[in-house]
């Protein structure tokens, strides 16, 4: 390589040594050095003189920066420059640091030695505007062979840096060092938001994301941004999996998912969410905020590389979440289905709200509709079985004491847990509604007919045509009435206890179902006691103006006898609700107390004597309110067989 040997101590540039007469830069420049070459690589060179050594590099790098701006002064029709020996005592400097770097003893040490650690990345950055300003000239030229030199240097130099980023970033992580140095905090919220929990989410010194953001300059300006993406992301791909550990959550690919049973999967999915929720409101806005730091002067490739962060990690939650919806389908899962739904759905505004690009954004966004639309499918799908469990639940066995059906209870409770999704399940509907579905219901909602609300009719008066079928099973028709009476006003009391399945349904639709529910209760009465009040008449109980002793008494035993069976009977038969069982007790006292008081008081007195009216009148009106008050308790369900035979 050619160099300038000029005497003199001081560099001198002027006008005249660069450009002729007439303006126009000359053939050649000429530039001199008086800095004396030194053995970077000799052993203990900057330890025994370490304050000539940086003096030397300091006016390496003047000399340096003296050069670059005359190449920068120079038109571009200049020829080739002399390129002076500060050139290669540069390439010198920074092969022998390296070397310290890379040796044994000090190996990933970069990043702790802060004074050395910045002169390297000044001589790094040199080399790097020496590379791009030596970069047009012709090959053959002493230029174009102190271009390949440096070119070699810079590609060590890059390697470096590009394998301590990650270990710089990790090693700062949690505080690096220096135990009394201040950490800027990348948290979820504003420092300055006001009151409100913050989560710390990772903590750097200013000194650091100093150093990162020139190690990014410099390499980017090399032309190394592909190398520093890469060791960028890889740093905080590590962090994330160390964030990870603390959750427990580890990638479950879509075999593993099949293979696990349903209540343990329950477990790794409410896991799941909590990430979710964690990535969305800390890791995406920490690693943001981490992001336009590091490389505040670099706008564009803090975007890319944030985005190609928040991609890997959402794709990452997002496959959990499909392989789950792969699995078997069942009215069970249909819940875990929706949380799933709804928390993958959250991240989009999480996403939205941060610096992505474009491109990350559309991307996930697709993702994400992929994996809700298999889920809402999965949703439509499991009412669809729904309705058809409904439609085939054909029992010959007969609920004892004419109690609430199991079916009852399953399908409104799991209806009164679907309504916690209600709006999910709108949208879900919505989007797969077929144009062909119309309302079966012959009680439809009063609401606006929604292909979601469509479904809860549906599903509501199958119930009831189930419930009619079933209540044939029962050939006392009271019973069947009790039976009708308990359904109805279960399912009413969880439709008014359920404040959007109401609102669904509306107020005219419970109070229709309040009638029905009254007039099984009629139903009852008319059933079970007409024949019994018919005993305690009047009539036929006078011949001749005289009362009929022997049919008198015969109707103190008919009634005792046919009451006594009622008691036995339907003190077996359920009402669990508490205030019809009530209802039916009080309803049943005030038509039956009121007529045997009556006929007790008209007829008592003809009895001969106290034998015969302990013979015919075994219970006094308190006896018979007391045995009613017993009555829908359960306590003998073999009665009720012998009922229905």
């Amino acid at each position: 390589m050619e160099k300038s040997n000029f005497p003199g101590k001081a560099m001198s540039f002027s006008n005249t040594a660069f450009y002729g007469s007439s303006g126009s830069p000359t053939a050649r420049l000429f530039v001199t050095s008086s800095v004396k070459k030194i053995d970077w690589d000799k052993p203990g060179i900057e330890d025994d003189s370490s304050n000539n050594a940086t003096e030397n590099a300091d006016q390496v790098f003047q000399n340096v920066d003296e050069f670059l701006g005359v190449l920068s002064a120079a038109g571009d029709d200049s020829g080739p420059p002399d390129v002076p020996d500060a050139v290669e005592l540069l390439c010198q400097i920074v092969e022998s640091r390296i070397g310290k770097y890379t040796s044994g003893e000090n190996r990933n040490k970069f990043g702790r030695m802060n004074e050395e650690d910045d002169s390297l990345i000044d001589a790094v950055m040199r080399l790097s505007r020496l590379s791009n300003a030596l970069g047009p000239f012709p090959a053959g030229s002493a230029a174009a062979s102190s271009r390949n030199r440096v070119g070699s240097v810079l590609q060590r130099a890059m390697a470096l840096m590009e394998e301590e980023l990650p270990n710089l970033l990790d090693d700062s992580r949690n505080g690096g060092n220096s135990k009394e140095c201040k950490f800027l905090s990348f948290n979820s919220k504003d420092e300055d938001a006001g009151s409100g929990k913050e989560e710390k989410y990772a903590a750097f010194s200013p000194e650091v994301v100093t150093k990162i953001s020139r190690i990014a300059t410099v390499m980017i300006s090399a032309g190394y941004e592909n190398e520093l993406c890469e060791a960028y992301t890889i740093s905080r791909r590590n962090a994330f999996s160390e964030q990870m550990k603390k959750f427990d959550f580890e990638r479950i690919n879509v075999e593993d998912v099949q293979k696990i049973h349903w209540d343990t999967l329950e477990g790794e999915i409410t896991r799941w969410m909590g990430v979710v929720k964690y990535c969305s409101e800390t890791l995406f806005p920490g690693e943001r905020r981490l992001a336009e730091s590091v490389f505040s002067e670099h706008p564009s490739f803090s975007l890319s590389v944030y985005s190609n962060f928040v991609r890997s990690v959402a794709i990452h939650l997002i496959d959990f979440g499909e392989a789950v919806s792969t699995t078997k389908r069942s009215a069970e899962k249909i819940f875990k289905f929706m949380d799933i739904y709804e928390t993958i759905r959250d991240l989009i505004p999480a996403i939205i709200s941060e610096s992505c690009s474009d491109v990350c954004r559309d991307e996930i966004k697709h993702e994400i509709a992929a994996v809700g639309d298999r889920i809402g499918e999965a949703v439509v799908s499991v009412f669809s079985d729904l309705e058809s469990s409904i439609r085939n639940d054909i029992a010959r066995i007969p609920v004892p004491g004419g109690a609430v059906h199991p079916l009852t209870r399953y399908i409104m409770n799991y209806l009164e847990y679907a309504f916690e999704y209600k709006d999910t399940l709108e949208h879900i509907f919505q989007k797969n509604f077929k144009p062909e579905q119309q309302s079966q219901g012959t009680e439809p909602a009063e609401t606006d007919e929604t292909p979601f609300s469509i479904q809860i009719v549906t599903v509501m008066d199958l119930l009831d045509s189930n419930l009619q079928t079933k209540s044939m099973l029962y050939r006392d028709p009271a019973l069947r009435d009790i039976f009708l009476m308990n359904n109805g006003r279960y399912i009413l009391q969880k439709v008014k206890g359920c404040p959007k399945i109401r609102k669904l349904m509306g107020d005219n639709w419970c109070r229709r179902r309040s009638g029905i529910v009254r007039q099984f209760h009629k139903s009852y009465q008319r059933e079970t006691w007409v024949r019994v009040l018919r005993m305690l008449g009047h009539e036929g109980l006078q011949v001749n103006g005289k009362i009929a002793k022997p049919v008198m008494k015969e109707r103190f035993k008919s009634f005792t006898t046919a009451f006594e069976e009622i008691h036995r009977t339907q003190s077996a038969w359920v009402v669990s609700d508490e205030q019809l069982r009530s209802e039916l007790r009080v309803s049943v006292s005030a038509v039956v107390i009121p007529a045997y008081r009556s006929f007790l008081g008209r007829f008592r007195q003809c009895l001969e004597n106290s034998k015969q009216a302990e013979r015919y009148i075994k219970y006094q009106p308190e006896d018979i309110e007391a045995m009613i008050e017993g009555l829908f308790e359960g306590n003998n369900n073999a009665s009720m067989a012998k009922r229905k035979a």
